[in-house]
């Protein structure tokens, strides 16, 4: 991971938490990785990442009350507002990151952005975010806090949705990157966790779980999950 990357959205997550708007909103995705590292504590714990996208998961209904710009709350940093798909899904981006943000599909779902006026943008809905925020841990950063995905939730949900991947590299990756922190759980001692959010899950969820785990040959895990 680049340093000035890092700082970079070290900057962005100090911004958003003077705000106020911080502590309403969930980090998901890769950049969560960096930031378990305060959660897992070891020295075996890998930590680096190679990817520009920062998500941001706003919980629906949301719990923003403030109005804050967001893309001029970033602008001097040299964010610029871009459009994604045909509806106009607003990112922001900068050389070294892109920022979205989402929020969970609902229904038979829609393609069409889903308006957050109180921060001047709109988020793209997915399928499958609830489960990212049902369960979550607070990581002290600096001298605040970032709600992430308990990464029990956060690995399944990678296994879930790394086959809906169009990239086989960036799915691969996905899948790789899930086993990496299922096995980091399992050496906290934490193999219990996994196994009980495992079970809260639907089936059809569980058989994409193990579908996934099977290619990659991860009989360990799979034996604690059966």
């Amino acid at each position: 991971m680049e340093k000035r990357q890092y700082e970079l959205c070290l900057e962005i997550l100090r911004r958003l938490n003077r705000t106020g708007i911080l502590k309403n909103i969930v980090l998901i995705g890769s950049w969560c990785i960096p930031f378990y590292k305060e959660y897992f504590r070891t020295k075996g714990y890998l930590s680096s990442i190679k990817t520009r996208d920062i998500d941001f998961l706003v919980p629906i209904p949301s719990k923003i009350q403030q109005k804050v710009d967001v893309p001029e709350l970033l602008k001097d940093l040299g964010f610029v507002v871009g459009f994604k798909g045909p509806h106009g899904h607003i990112r922001l981006e900068h050389p070294r990151l892109v920022i979205e943000f989402l929020v969970p599909e609902k229904g038979k779902g829609s393609d069409k952005p889903y308006p957050l006026p109180k921060l001047g943008l709109n988020a793209i809905p997915l399928r499958f975010l609830n489960f990212l925020s049902d369960n979550t841990i607070e990581v002290k950063v600096e001298d605040f806090y970032l709600t992430l995905p308990h990464p029990a939730n956060f690995s399944l949900h990678k296994l879930i949705v790394f086959q809906r991947r169009i990239r086989e590299d960036k799915a691969v990756k996905d899948r790789n990157i899930a086993i990496r922190i299922l096995g980091a759980l399992i050496n906290r001692g934490e193999k219990n966790i996994v196994s009980q959010t495992f079970d809260s899950i639907p089936q059809r969820w569980q058989k994409r779980i193990v579908k996934g785990l099977e290619e990659a040959k991860e009989r360990g895990i799979l034996n604690i999950l059966k």
